[in-house]
Protein backbone atom coordinates (compact mmCIF):
# COMPACT_ATOMS: atom_id res chain seq x y z
CA UNK A 1 0.00 0.00 0.00
CA UNK A 2 1.29 3.53 -0.87
CA UNK A 3 1.76 5.83 1.75
CA UNK A 4 0.89 9.46 0.99
CA UNK A 5 1.70 12.66 3.26
CA UNK A 6 -0.54 15.65 2.75
CA UNK A 7 1.71 18.77 4.50
CA UNK A 8 -0.03 22.05 4.21
CA UNK A 9 1.57 24.69 6.86
CA UNK A 10 -1.90 26.54 5.22
CA UNK A 11 -4.47 24.11 5.24
CA UNK A 12 -6.76 23.32 2.22
CA UNK A 13 -10.13 24.24 2.35
CA UNK A 14 -12.55 20.79 4.47
CA UNK A 15 -14.13 20.34 0.89
CA UNK A 16 -10.90 19.92 -0.97
CA UNK A 17 -9.66 17.42 1.66
CA UNK A 18 -12.47 15.25 1.80
CA UNK A 19 -11.88 14.98 -1.85
CA UNK A 20 -8.57 14.07 -1.94
CA UNK A 21 -9.39 11.75 1.38
CA UNK A 22 -11.70 9.93 -1.33
CA UNK A 23 -9.43 9.94 -4.58
CA UNK A 24 -6.77 8.33 -2.25
CA UNK A 25 -9.17 5.63 -0.65
CA UNK A 26 -10.63 4.82 -3.83
CA UNK A 27 -6.99 4.20 -4.97
CA UNK A 28 -6.30 1.68 -1.81
CA UNK A 29 -3.45 4.26 -0.80
CA UNK A 30 -3.03 5.12 2.98
CA UNK A 31 -3.43 8.76 3.46
CA UNK A 32 -1.29 11.08 6.27
CA UNK A 33 -2.77 14.67 7.10
CA UNK A 34 -0.14 17.23 8.81
CA UNK A 35 -2.01 20.81 8.63
CA UNK A 36 -1.24 23.83 10.50
CA UNK A 37 2.00 22.41 11.82
CA UNK A 38 4.31 25.05 13.19
CA UNK A 39 7.74 22.99 13.52
CA UNK A 40 9.61 21.81 11.28
CA UNK A 41 10.52 18.79 13.54
CA UNK A 42 6.78 17.67 12.89
CA UNK A 43 7.33 17.73 8.79
CA UNK A 44 10.46 16.06 9.24
CA UNK A 45 9.08 13.08 11.78
CA UNK A 46 5.62 12.65 8.90
CA UNK A 47 7.49 12.25 5.98
CA UNK A 48 9.71 9.55 7.36
CA UNK A 49 8.46 6.53 5.37
CA UNK A 50 6.07 8.30 2.99
CA UNK A 51 6.34 7.38 -1.04
CA UNK A 52 4.18 10.52 -1.87
CA UNK A 53 4.38 14.15 -0.94
CA UNK A 54 1.59 16.59 -1.43
CA UNK A 55 2.73 20.65 0.04
CA UNK A 56 1.84 24.01 -1.29
CA UNK A 57 3.80 26.58 -0.25
CA UNK A 58 5.60 24.25 2.64
CA UNK A 59 9.42 24.30 2.49
CA UNK A 60 10.80 20.61 0.91
CA UNK A 61 14.56 20.91 1.44
CA UNK A 62 17.64 18.88 1.11
CA UNK A 63 16.97 17.92 5.43
CA UNK A 64 12.91 16.92 4.08
CA UNK A 65 14.31 14.85 1.49
CA UNK A 66 17.26 13.11 3.05
CA UNK A 67 14.55 12.10 5.80
CA UNK A 68 12.41 10.80 3.22
CA UNK A 69 13.96 7.18 2.40
CA UNK A 70 11.14 6.10 0.64
CA UNK A 71 10.19 9.19 -1.62
CA UNK A 72 9.31 9.22 -4.92
CA UNK A 73 7.14 11.61 -5.88
CA UNK A 74 6.79 15.78 -4.43
CA UNK A 75 3.96 17.34 -6.03
CA UNK A 76 3.21 21.09 -4.94
CA UNK A 77 -0.26 22.02 -5.39
CA UNK A 78 0.30 25.53 -6.94
CA UNK A 79 1.83 26.80 -9.94
CA UNK A 80 5.57 28.30 -8.18
CA UNK A 81 7.69 25.77 -7.04
CA UNK A 82 10.77 27.43 -5.82
CA UNK A 83 10.08 26.19 -2.68
CA UNK A 84 11.25 22.42 -3.57
CA UNK A 85 15.22 21.88 -3.83
CA UNK A 86 14.42 20.63 -7.87
CA UNK A 87 18.31 19.43 -7.68
CA UNK A 88 18.54 17.57 -4.43
CA UNK A 89 15.07 16.04 -5.49
CA UNK A 90 16.93 15.32 -8.94
CA UNK A 91 19.86 13.53 -7.00
CA UNK A 92 17.62 11.07 -5.03
CA UNK A 93 15.66 10.00 -8.11
CA UNK A 94 12.56 12.07 -6.78
CA UNK A 95 10.15 13.39 -9.56
CA UNK A 96 8.67 16.90 -9.04
CA UNK A 97 5.91 18.41 -10.33
CA UNK A 98 3.33 21.30 -9.86
CA UNK A 99 -0.33 22.13 -10.82
CA UNK A 100 -0.21 24.51 -13.15
CA UNK A 101 -3.41 26.83 -13.58
CA UNK A 102 -5.57 25.18 -11.16
CA UNK A 103 -5.20 28.86 -9.66
CA UNK A 104 -4.57 31.51 -12.23
CA UNK A 105 -8.02 32.76 -12.07
CA UNK A 106 -7.58 33.07 -8.35
CA UNK A 107 -4.05 35.21 -9.10
CA UNK A 108 -5.40 37.09 -12.15
CA UNK A 109 -8.54 38.39 -9.80
CA UNK A 110 -6.18 39.57 -7.60
CA UNK A 111 -4.11 41.92 -9.97
CA UNK A 112 -7.08 44.06 -10.53
CA UNK A 113 -7.77 43.83 -6.60
CA UNK A 114 -4.24 45.00 -5.80
CA UNK A 115 -4.21 47.94 -9.44
CA UNK A 116 -7.96 49.21 -8.69
CA UNK A 117 -7.08 49.87 -4.77
CA UNK A 118 -4.03 51.74 -6.06
CA UNK A 119 -5.11 54.01 -8.96
CA UNK A 120 -8.05 54.79 -6.77
CA UNK A 121 -5.76 56.07 -4.04
CA UNK A 122 -6.24 53.61 -1.53
CA UNK A 123 -10.10 54.93 -1.44
CA UNK A 124 -8.93 57.88 0.85
CA UNK A 125 -11.01 60.49 -1.04
CA UNK A 126 -8.33 61.67 -3.64
CA UNK A 127 -8.98 62.29 -6.94
CA UNK A 128 -7.85 58.27 -8.87
CA UNK A 129 -7.67 57.47 -12.58
CA UNK A 130 -10.13 55.29 -14.38
CA UNK A 131 -8.77 51.69 -16.02
CA UNK A 132 -10.75 52.03 -19.52
CA UNK A 133 -8.42 53.04 -22.73
CA UNK A 134 -5.44 52.22 -20.97
CA UNK A 135 -2.29 50.13 -21.82
CA UNK A 136 -1.96 46.82 -19.87
CA UNK A 137 1.71 44.98 -20.46
CA UNK A 138 1.79 41.17 -18.89
CA UNK A 139 5.01 40.48 -19.05
CA UNK A 140 5.15 36.66 -19.10
CA UNK A 141 1.76 35.27 -21.34
CA UNK A 142 1.34 32.22 -19.23
CA UNK A 143 -2.53 30.58 -17.67
CA UNK A 144 -2.21 33.53 -15.24
CA UNK A 145 -1.58 36.13 -18.13
CA UNK A 146 -4.29 35.03 -20.42
CA UNK A 147 -6.70 35.60 -17.29
CA UNK A 148 -5.25 38.55 -16.84
CA UNK A 149 -6.10 39.52 -20.55
CA UNK A 150 -9.72 38.48 -20.14
CA UNK A 151 -10.46 40.57 -17.61
CA UNK A 152 -8.76 43.40 -18.97
CA UNK A 153 -10.93 43.16 -21.56
CA UNK A 154 -14.06 44.06 -19.42
CA UNK A 155 -12.27 46.97 -18.25
CA UNK A 156 -11.90 48.28 -21.55
CA UNK A 157 -8.07 47.97 -21.65
CA UNK A 158 -5.62 47.76 -24.86
CA UNK A 159 -3.53 44.44 -23.78
CA UNK A 160 0.06 44.09 -25.05
CA UNK A 161 2.37 41.03 -24.22
CA UNK A 162 6.16 39.90 -23.80
CA UNK A 163 7.03 36.30 -23.43
CA UNK A 164 9.53 34.87 -25.99
CA UNK A 165 8.19 31.32 -25.35
CA UNK A 166 4.93 31.86 -26.46
CA UNK A 167 4.18 32.24 -30.34
CA UNK A 168 2.24 35.80 -31.67
CA UNK A 169 -0.27 33.75 -33.30
CA UNK A 170 -1.80 32.70 -30.57
CA UNK A 171 -1.38 36.11 -28.52
CA UNK A 172 -3.27 37.60 -31.41
CA UNK A 173 -5.71 34.80 -31.37
CA UNK A 174 -6.76 36.22 -27.45
CA UNK A 175 -7.14 39.73 -28.94
CA UNK A 176 -3.91 40.24 -27.23
CA UNK A 177 -0.78 42.74 -28.90
CA UNK A 178 2.41 40.70 -29.16
CA UNK A 179 5.50 42.94 -28.37
CA UNK A 180 8.83 41.16 -29.39
CA UNK A 181 11.36 43.63 -26.64
CA UNK A 182 10.91 43.79 -22.84
CA UNK A 183 12.05 47.53 -23.32
CA UNK A 184 9.32 48.02 -25.63
CA UNK A 185 6.37 46.42 -23.06
CA UNK A 186 7.34 48.97 -20.82
CA UNK A 187 7.88 52.21 -22.48
CA UNK A 188 4.10 50.79 -24.45
CA UNK A 189 2.33 50.17 -21.02
CA UNK A 190 0.96 52.03 -18.28
CA UNK A 191 0.17 49.67 -15.99
CA UNK A 192 2.06 46.41 -15.95
CA UNK A 193 1.41 42.99 -14.47
CA UNK A 194 4.76 40.48 -13.85
CA UNK A 195 4.16 36.44 -13.72
CA UNK A 196 7.26 35.47 -14.42
CA UNK A 197 9.10 32.10 -12.70
CA UNK A 198 11.77 32.50 -10.36
CA UNK A 199 15.09 31.67 -11.76
CA UNK A 200 18.70 32.13 -12.14
CA UNK A 201 17.64 34.57 -15.18
CA UNK A 202 14.83 36.82 -13.33
CA UNK A 203 16.21 37.15 -10.35
CA UNK A 204 16.25 41.05 -9.98
CA UNK A 205 15.70 41.10 -13.73
CA UNK A 206 12.73 43.87 -13.04
CA UNK A 207 14.87 46.76 -12.94
CA UNK A 208 15.56 50.22 -13.53
CA UNK A 209 16.38 50.44 -16.83
CA UNK A 210 12.65 49.33 -17.37
CA UNK A 211 10.79 50.99 -14.82
CA UNK A 212 12.36 54.39 -16.49
CA UNK A 213 10.28 53.47 -19.57
CA UNK A 214 7.31 53.56 -18.01
CA UNK A 215 4.76 56.56 -19.31
CA UNK A 216 3.45 58.71 -16.87
CA UNK A 217 1.40 57.32 -14.18
CA UNK A 218 3.06 54.34 -14.19
CA UNK A 219 1.79 51.50 -11.91
CA UNK A 220 3.65 47.99 -11.57
CA UNK A 221 1.96 44.39 -10.26
CA UNK A 222 3.87 42.01 -9.08
CA UNK A 223 2.15 38.78 -8.45
CA UNK A 224 4.35 36.40 -9.18
CA UNK A 225 7.88 36.31 -6.83
CA UNK A 226 9.43 39.46 -4.71
CA UNK A 227 12.45 37.95 -6.01
CA UNK A 228 12.11 39.23 -9.69
CA UNK A 229 12.49 42.96 -8.38
CA UNK A 230 15.45 45.01 -7.88
CA UNK A 231 14.00 46.44 -4.85
CA UNK A 232 17.24 49.47 -4.85
CA UNK A 233 15.88 50.20 -8.32
CA UNK A 234 12.30 50.37 -7.35
CA UNK A 235 13.22 52.72 -4.00
CA UNK A 236 15.10 54.89 -6.52
CA UNK A 237 12.58 55.11 -9.17
CA UNK A 238 9.81 55.78 -6.79
CA UNK A 239 11.95 58.64 -5.08
CA UNK A 240 12.62 60.09 -8.48
CA UNK A 241 8.87 60.04 -10.07
CA UNK A 242 5.71 60.56 -7.76
CA UNK A 243 3.59 58.85 -10.03
CA UNK A 244 4.90 55.59 -10.02
CA UNK A 245 3.00 53.04 -7.96
CA UNK A 246 3.42 49.19 -6.89
CA UNK A 247 1.59 46.57 -6.06
CA UNK A 248 2.73 42.82 -4.50
CA UNK A 249 1.61 39.91 -3.44
CA UNK A 250 4.18 39.53 -1.22
CA UNK A 251 6.18 41.66 1.10
CA UNK A 252 9.09 43.10 -0.15
CA UNK A 253 12.81 42.61 2.34
CA UNK A 254 12.80 46.31 2.45
CA UNK A 255 9.01 46.69 3.55
CA UNK A 256 9.52 49.26 5.91
CA UNK A 257 11.45 51.51 3.74
CA UNK A 258 9.09 51.68 1.26
CA UNK A 259 5.86 52.03 3.94
CA UNK A 260 8.03 54.94 5.22
CA UNK A 261 8.74 56.51 2.44
CA UNK A 262 5.78 55.62 -0.18
CA UNK A 263 3.01 54.92 1.82
CA UNK A 264 0.25 56.34 -0.41
CA UNK A 265 1.71 54.57 -3.88
CA UNK A 266 2.49 51.05 -2.28
CA UNK A 267 0.30 48.36 -1.47
CA UNK A 268 1.57 44.60 -0.29
CA UNK A 269 -0.21 41.77 1.09
CA UNK A 270 0.99 40.55 4.18
CA UNK A 271 1.11 37.10 3.07
CA UNK A 272 1.14 35.51 -0.65
CA UNK A 273 -2.78 35.51 -1.17
CA UNK A 274 -2.89 34.80 -5.39
CA UNK A 275 -4.29 31.18 -4.77
CA UNK A 276 -6.12 31.86 -1.43
CA UNK A 277 -9.65 31.13 -2.73
CA UNK A 278 -11.91 28.42 -1.74
CA UNK A 279 -11.93 27.85 -5.30
CA UNK A 280 -8.34 27.73 -6.29
CA UNK A 281 -7.19 26.21 -3.26
CA UNK A 282 -9.76 23.08 -3.91
CA UNK A 283 -8.50 22.68 -7.88
CA UNK A 284 -5.43 22.54 -7.18
CA UNK A 285 -5.36 20.57 -3.88
CA UNK A 286 -7.97 17.86 -5.84
CA UNK A 287 -5.46 18.06 -9.32
CA UNK A 288 -2.33 17.28 -7.04
CA UNK A 289 -4.08 13.96 -5.39
CA UNK A 290 -5.24 12.70 -9.00
CA UNK A 291 -1.69 13.26 -10.89
CA UNK A 292 0.01 11.28 -7.58
CA UNK A 293 -2.39 8.70 -8.27
CA UNK A 294 -1.44 8.72 -12.45
CA UNK A 295 2.11 8.46 -11.19
CA UNK A 296 2.06 5.63 -9.38
CA UNK A 297 -0.64 3.63 -11.53
CA UNK A 298 -0.02 4.70 -14.95
CA UNK A 299 3.78 6.27 -15.07
CA UNK A 300 2.35 9.88 -16.00
CA UNK A 301 4.72 12.58 -15.48
CA UNK A 302 2.95 15.40 -17.62
CA UNK A 303 3.65 18.31 -15.01
CA UNK A 304 7.34 16.66 -14.07
CA UNK A 305 9.59 20.21 -13.57
CA UNK A 306 12.65 18.31 -12.66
Amino acid sequence: MKKILLATEKSFAKVAVDTIKKIFSDANYELIILENYKFKEDFLKAVKDVDGLIVRSDIVDKDVLENAKNLKIVIRAGAGYDNIDLNEATKRNVVVMNTPGQNSNAVAELVFGLLITLIRKKYTGKSGIELRGKTLGIHAYGNVGKYVNLIAKGFGLQTYAFDPFVEDSKMIEDGINPIHEVEDLYKTCQIVSLHLPKTKETVKSINYNLFKLMPENAVLINTARSEIINEDDLLKIMEERKDFYYGSDVEPEKKAIFIEKFSDRVLFTEKKMGAQTEEANINAGIAAAKQMVDFFEKGITKFKVN
